[in-house]
């Protein structure tokens, strides 16, 4: 089925159209109440002005009745006239002041709505770079899916051709090894995608057992020995002691490993020299791989845990799942994760988790 390119802006401006919408109806109600509550505040303070010049009316006629003159003496008049014009300057001041009061009360709504927009403008352009490297991320791991597909059957039509002919044995073995290479590529590549789905879900299996970090630290190098050989890498391990069993879940443990080690392989160069370290660190079991690549940018280290992300943009040697995964994975025993690195001088990754002395449930 074809992608209409054109629904998600028509879902923008449709978006657009119910928050204008919503906008007016709030704003006819906001005006109908504070209308109905200025008018009553002013009804308010004109009773009680009008109640107020009644009683000093009626003081005045009070006070007048009682003198021996009853027609006011000019001295009294100014007096009054005085009073009178104080109590004008007080009330146009304390109207003056209602007045500003309402119309800061009009400002900072409007100043509100502003915030409000800004803040849906950096949502919005949150949500677009996260779409775009969505999009981004699915063209990647289509393009590779479909290049190990490729190898893959082009190889098993070799191997169909070649398997009657006896001296291309060991030709039909090279090429069902690749096309072994390819189907494992291809089965990390979906576990991959299967884990930030979980991830995602908040189901990640973290299932603790009593395990040796080095035996886990073992296993990975020997992974890869060979791959690192034919490079002219060297990978060495070191185990510091004393390394005691502890609870953690030895797969995902050597899932990081593995991830952080085929990165380590991958951006490091010939006559290179990649170091896996282990030891224990107070109430923690630290991890440790190191190689001698060119470095990782200061600003990027942090920023290598996220999805999807290459150091090197139009990096086509992942896809940016594995340190994310390896983060959670991390996280999930309680433990940190971090990146060291100086330009020119190579990078290590660094990993912790709690050393536990019995295992626990699954979290």
């Amino acid at each position: 089925m074809p992608i209409d390119d054109q629904q998600p802006i028509e879902e923008r401006e449709q978006t657009d159209e119910s928050l204008r919408a919503e906008r007016e109806k709030a704003d006819d109600v906001l005006g109908e109440q504070l209308t109905a509550m200025d008018e009553t505040a002013d009804a308010v303070i004109s009773r009680a002005r009008t109640r107020a010049d009644e009683v000093l009316a009626a003081a005045r006629a009070k006070t007048d009745r009682q003198a021996s003159d009853p027609r006011p003496s000019a001295l009294i008049t100014r007096e009054r006239g005085r009073e009178d014009e104080a109590l004008r300057k007080e009330r146009a001041g304390a109207d003056q002041t209602l007045r500003e009061e309402r119309a800061e009360q009009v400002a900072l709504l409007s100043l509100e709505r502003q915030e409000t927009d800004k803040d849906l403008l950096c949502e919005r352009a949150r949500a677009d770079g996260a779409l775009a490297t969505r999009d981004e991320f699915l063209s990647i791991v289509s393009h590779d899916l479909r290049n190990l597909l490729s190898v893959m059957v082009g190889f098993a039509a070799l191997i169909e051709k070649g398997v009657s002919r006896e001296d291309h044995v060991e030709e039909v073995l090279a090429q069902a090894q690749r096309i072994q290479r390819s189907g494992a590529r291809m089965n990390r590549l979906i576990g991959d995608l299967i884990d930030v789905a979980s991830i995602e879900a908040g189901r990640l299996a973290v299932t603790r057992e009593l395990a040796s970090s080095a035996q886990v630290v073992t296993e990975a190098v020997d992974t890869f020995t060979a791959q690192a050989a034919a490079r002219g890498i060297s990978i060495v391990a070191e185990l510091v002691p004393p390394l005691e069993l502890a609870a953690f879940d030895p797969a995902r443990i050597l899932q990081v490993l593995v991830n952080l080690l085929s990165n380590a392989i991958k951006f490091t160069p010939t006559d290179g020299k990649v170091v896996v370290r282990v030891e224990r660190l107070g109430d923690e079991i630290r991890f440790a791989v190191s190689d001698t690549g060119e470095g990782i940018p200061t600003d990027k280290l942090e920023a290598v845990f996220e999805r999807f992300l290459q150091v090197k943009p139009n990096d086509r040697r992942g896809v940016g799942l594995g340190l994310y995964i390896s983060k959670c994975i991390v996280q999930g025993h309680g433990g940190r994760i971090w990146a060291e690195s100086r330009m020119g001088h190579g990078s290590t990754f660094c990993f912790t988790i709690p050393i536990l002395v019995a295992p626990l449930a699954e979290s």
